[in-house]
C-alpha cells in the first residue's frame, strides 16, 4: 500500500487536502490526523470494516476499545443509549479538548469500535486540522493513537510515518501536538463516575463538576489477571520503545550515583533540562523538571530516541500531580511497572562460591527472608539470546556455534571459548555487559516489589567486575570437599571421578574467602542460618 502524505498548515488554503482526507475516511480508509494531544489513526467509527483496518495497521489486541472522535457535543446522542445528566456540563467546559466520555453505546456502534463493551468512549478534539477533518468526512471516527501497538505514541507526523509507512492510506501532517499525552479518559457508565486514563484534564479540573470522581487502581498498577480493559491505555505495558525502561525516583544528585552506577554499554537516561551532561551515560531531556506541560509534550518524542540501539535507560519522573499525573501513568507503563528509588536504593548482596556447596540452599533462605534472588545462571542464559550478543559471539568464534532455529549451541562455543584465556576473555567482554543489564533491571524489580534486599546468585560472580560495581557487600558459601563431592554426583547424575573433575577446574576455598565480606559455612555439621543472618544484619564475620 502507498501511504499519501499530505502536508496541511493552514486550514482555508489547504481546503482540498482537507476535503480528500475526509473523502478518504467516508470510503472506508484509514488516515492518520493530528490532535492536540497525540496522532491518531482515525476510520470511520460505524463502518466495522473500516475499524478492522485500524486493529491491523497497528497489531492492537481486538479487546482493546478505541475513542470516537466528533465535531461537537450535537454528534454525541445517536452514540450513546442515553445523554448522562452529567455530561452536558462536562462538555461545556472541556470540549472541544482533551477529555474523552465513557457512555452505554447505542445499536449503532459496532462491538469491534467498542472492543466487545457495551460502552462507547467520546471526545471533541481541539485540533483545527483534527475538527477539520471530521467534518468533511461527515461520520464519527474512531482514532486510537497512530502508532504500533505498544510503542510510543506519536506527536509528530515523521513518528507516524515510521510506523505507519505502507499500513494505511494516508498521513495528514499538522504539525507537533500541543499537549503531547493522550486525552483523560473518565466512565460515567457507572457510580460513582472514575478516572480511567489520566491526562491534560486534571482530577482536580473535574472534580469541580464531578465531587465524587474516584482514580481507578490501573492509573497506578497493572490490570488484574482476566480484567478487561474499559480504556485505552490500561494494557500492562504499553507506550514501550525497544529498550527496557526503569522510573527512577529521588533527587538529582542521587539520581545521577544511581545512573552512574547501574549504566554502562547501551543504557540510556531521559532526565529534566539541563541535566544531561551530569550523566555519564547518553541523556536526553525531556521537559523542565517543575513544568509538568513541557514533560507531557516531550515525554513521548523522548521515548522514541530510546528506539536507537539502547537496550535499557533510567527515566528521571515528575511527582504523580495535576498533568504530571498523565506523565508518571504513561512512563509507568513503558517501564511495565519497575520503579527504583534512587535516594533510598535497595542493598545488594552479591552471593558466590565452588559448585556443591550449596548456594541455591543459602539463596532459599535470603528469599524466605524476604529477599528477591536474581539467578545469575539464567541471566547469562538469557544475555546470550540478544541479537547483538549473538553476532559479536559468532565473529569470535565462528558462525557454526549458532543453530538453525538461531540459539546458541552453548557446548560448542564453550570448547572454544575455554581453549585459551585470551578467548575466555573475549566471551567475558562480549557477554558481561549484557548480563549486567539484565542484574541492573532485575534489581529495579526487586526494588519494585518492595523486596527486603537482593540476592545475585551467580558461581562466576568475582570475575564479572561490572556486576560486583552493583554489589553492597559480597558472601560466599563453602563446604567441605567430600560433602560437595557427594552433592554434585547426586544432583547431577555423574560418576565420582567427574565431579572431581569440576570440583579440580575450581577456585580452591581461600579464594572466596579472600575476596568477599562474608563466610557462610553450609557443611552438613554446620547450620548455615547464623553466618546469612550475619550478612543479613551487617554483622563481619571475619
Amino acid at each position: 500500500m502507498n501511504t499519501e502524505y499530505l502536508k496541511i498548515g493552514d486550514i482555508s488554503k489547504d481546503r482540498p487536502l482537507i476535503e480528500k482526507a475526509g473523502e478518504t475516511l467516508r470510503n472506508g480508509g484509514v488516515v492518520a490526523i493530528p490532535t492536540e494531544t497525540v496522532y491518531g489513526l482515525a476510520a470511520n467509527a460505524l463502518d466495522e470494516t473500516a475499524v478492522k483496518k485500524i486493529f491491523a495497521a497497528k497489531g492492537r489486541p481486538a479487546d482493546n476499545p478505541l475513542i470516537v472522535h466528533v465535531s461537537g457535543a450535537e454528534d454525541v446522542a445517536a452514540l450513546v443509549e442515553r445523554i448522562d445528566p452529567r455530561f452536558p456540563a462536562l462538555a461545556e467546559k472541556f470540549w472541544p479538548g482533551p477529555l474523552t466520555v465513557i457512555m452505554k453505546k447505542s445499536a449503532l456502534v459496532p462491538d469491534v469500535t467498542s472492543g466487545g463493551l457495551d460502552t462507547v468512549a467520546v471526545r471533541c478534539p481541539s485540533h483545527p486540522v483534527a475538527h477539520a477533518i471530521i467534518e468533511a468526512a461527515g461520520v464519527p471516527l474512531a482514532a486510537p493513537s497512530a502508532n504500533i501497538s505498544g510503542k510510543p505514541s506519536p506527536t509528530k507526523a515523521e513518528h507516524v510515518l515510521a510506523d505507519m509507512q505502507g499500513r494505511i492510506d494516508m498521513i495528514a501532517d499538522g504539525g507537533s501536538c500541543e499537549i503531547g499525552v493522550e486525552s483523560t479518559v473518565i466512565t460515567l457508565a457507572e457510580n460513582p463516575p472514575r478516572l480511567l486514563r489520566p491526562g491534560g484534564v486534571t482530577p482536580g479540573m473535574l472534580k469541580e463538576l464531578l465531587p465524587d470522581l474516584v482514580t481507578d487502581k490501573s492509573v497506578f498498577s497493572a490490570l488484574e489477571k482476566g480484567a478487561k480493559a474499559a480504556s485505552p491505555g490500561m494494557k500492562y505495558k504499553h507506550y514501550s520503545p525497544s529498550a527496557e525502561v526503569v522510573l527512577l525516583k529521588g533527587t538529582l544528585e542521587n539520581a545521577v550515583k544511581y545512573v552512574n552506577r547501574h549504566g554502562g554499554e547501551g543504557c540510556a537516561v531521559l532526565c529534566y533540562e539541563g541535566e544531561a551532561q551530569k550523566f555519564n551515560v547518553p541523556a536526553f531531556e525531556y521537559g523542565r523538571e517543575n513544568d509538568m506541560l513541557s514533560l507531557a509534550h516531550g515525554v513521548f518524542d523522548a521515548l522514541r530516541k530510546l528506539d536507537s540501539g539502547f537496550t535499557r535507560a533510567y527515566v528521571r519522573t515528575p511527582e504523580p500531580e495535576g498533568v504530571g499525573l498523565a506523565v508518571y501513568n504513561r512512563l509507568l507503563r513503558s517501564a511495565a511497572f519497575r520503579v527504583a528509588d534512587a535516594d533510598n536504593p535497595i542493598e545488594v548482596i552479591g552471593l558466590t562460591g565452588p559448585t556443591g556447596a550449596g548456594k541455591s540452599t543459602v539463596s532459599k533462605y535470603f528469599k524466605d527472608n524476604g529477599y528477591y534472588i536474581i539467578d545469575g545462571d539464567l541471566l547469562a542464559r538469557e544475555a546470550v539470546k540478544s541479537g547483538t550478543v549473538l553476532r559479536a559471539l559468532a565473529e569470535e568464534y565462528g558462525a557454526d556455534i549458532i543453530n538453525e532455529d538461531g540459539s546458541l549451541d552453548r557446548r560448542k562455543t564453550a570448547d572454544r571459548a575455554f581453549a585459551s584465556p585470551e578467548k575466555t576473555k573475549r566471551l567475558n567482554e562480549i557477554t558481561h555487559p549484557a548480563i549486567c543489564a539484565l542484574t541492573s533491571m532485575e534489581i529495579a524489580k526487586a526494588q519494585s516489589e518492595n523486596a527486603r534486599g537482593a540476592v545475585i546468585d551467580a558461581a562466576a560472580l568475582l570475575e564479572c567486575p561490572p556486576i560486583l560495581a552493583l554489589c553492597d557487600k559480597l558472601a560466599c558459601v563453602i563446604a567441605p570437599a567430600e560433602e560437595r563431592l557427594q552433592r554434585i554426583t547426586v544432583r547431577d547424575s555423574i560418576t565420582e571421578e567427574q565431579a572431581k573433575r569440576r570440583i579440580s577446574a575450581q577456585h580452591p576455598d581461600d579464594y572466596y574467602i579472600s575476596r568477599t565480606d562474608y563466610t557462610i559455612h553450609n557443611g552438613i555439621n554446620d547450620d548455615f542460618r547464623p553466618d546469612a543472618d550475619k550478612v543479613i544484619a551487617g554483622e563481619r564475620n571475619k
